[in-house]
């Protein structure tokens, strides 16, 4: 394999304190011992096995709160997208298995109460539970307002009808986050977010489904599924709230994730115009490969810019990084193609052979532009922050 050669200059920006470089490093040495033959035929049992890796390691103790077995008091969006980065550069299912134990739990941190946080953080810090976050359906992808699963209060429980596609982890999740319609008004603030556990009456999963980059997905239904009220994440109808809370912190490390694959493709491009030579002399000295590996450079370090800012921002000032996280993830997911592909081409015929790591990571990559907000729903995102901002200060 290929000595992975990355640029650990980021390091010293003013948006980390020593402690955050302790855990780049410390996880570097950590993935270089055990992600280092990644073996993903069975992806259900790879993703259990990274897991029990994880949390052996102790990397899962960023994903929950102190009190629940994690290192911070809250969670540290800075150290999140550092986890991220660094798994997604080694191995893309490593980070994928990272970031659901996140996601799936992190409404629970937010909106959960005591008693529901001590069911299910501690067992997510150790791996015991495999979380989901259940939003996506068939016809409502980024239009989440428009959802028809529907949990009816009766008496002090929910009866949830209805069904769920693309979930991530869904049918090895031990619970899932799931939103619903309860009908307190129209649109949005008709939503609640509440926990269903797998082993429910009435769930099942319906459809495993497969992508370009093998990860467990599925769709889900739900028939007469009995959840009690004490599981509500929050108040009902804060649904919608409670989700785009929880994506506030996470969107950004999805852009963490793709500057850690772009960081993966331009070294491993960068040694391949070290080793393949064209025209009587190595393949780095032909300037329009020189300024492909430049853009690609330059397009990493913009993208780790607005990443590290939006989580320095959320970490030091507690606020919302709402219009942050929509940049950071739009320019990262959206760069990290074009690096990735500009080493696809730097590769030659090699570049779209399976097995070749840059073939596997123009695979990875492209789920990121989609998920958790599509580039366009981003954009949109952006503008109305920004028009906002005009309105209050003109």
């Amino acid at each position: 394999m290929t000595k992975i050669v990355v640029d650990k200059s980021y390091l010293s920006w003013p948006f980390f304190e020593d402690h955050h470089r302790k855990l780049a490093l410390d996880l570097e040495i950590w993935c270089q011992k055990n992600l280092n033959e990644p073996e993903h035929s069975d992806v259900d049992r790879a993703c259990k096995h990274i897991l029990a890796k994880l949390a052996e390691g102790g990397w899962l103790k960023y994903v929950v709160p102190k009190k629940y077995g994690g290192i911070f008091d809250e969670l540290d969006v800075r150290s999140l997208c550092i986890v991220r980065e660094t798994l997604a550069r080694h191995d893309g299912l490593a980070d994928f298995v990272f970031a659901m134990q996140g996601l799936g739990s992190g409404t629970i941190t937010l909106f959960g109460s005591e008693e529901v946080k001590q069911t299910y953080l501690p067992d997510v810090c150790t791996g015991k539970k495999i979380a989901a976050f259940a939003l996506t359906e068939m016809e409502t992808g980024s239009d989440v307002a428009n959802m028809t699963t529907t949990a009816i209060k009766e008496g002090d429980q929910y009866v949830v009808n209805g069904s769920k596609t693309l979930i991530s982890n869904g049918g090895i999740a031990d619970y899932y986050i799931l939103f619903a319609r309860t009908g307190e008004a129209p649109g949005a603030k008709g939503i609640s977010a509440m926990i269903l556990d797998a082993t429910v009456n009435g769930f099942k999963v319906t459809e495993r489904i497969e992508t370009i980059a093998p990860h467990p997905l599925a769709t889900l239904a739900f028939n007469n599924c009995p959840i009690s009220e004490n599981k509500l994440l929050g108040e009902p109808g804060s649904g919608f709230k409670a989700a785009m809370a929880t994506l506030d912190i996470f969107r950004t490390s999805v852009g963490a994730a793709a500057l850690g694959f772009a960081r993966r493709a331009l070294s491993e491009a960068t040694a391949r115009t070290q080793e393949r030579h064209l025209f009587g002399a190595p393949l780095h000295e032909l300037q329009l490969v020189q300024a492909m590996l430049a853009e690609s450079a330059l397009d990493i370090d913009a993208s780790a810019l607005l990443i590290y800012r939006a989580g320095w921002t959320r970490d030091t000032t507690g606020k919302h990084i709402t219009r942050e996280a929509a940049m950071a993830k739009t320019h990262a997911t959206e760069s990290a193609q074009k690096v990735i592909d500009k080493a696809v081409q730097i590769f030659g015929g090699m570049g779209v052979v399976k097995g070749v790591k840059v073939e596997e990571l123009y695979r990875d990559i492209r789920a990121l532009r989609i998920y958790e907000g599509a580039t366009e729903v981003q954009k949109v995102i952006i503008a109305k922050q920004l028009l906002k901002e005009y309105e209050e200060n003109k």
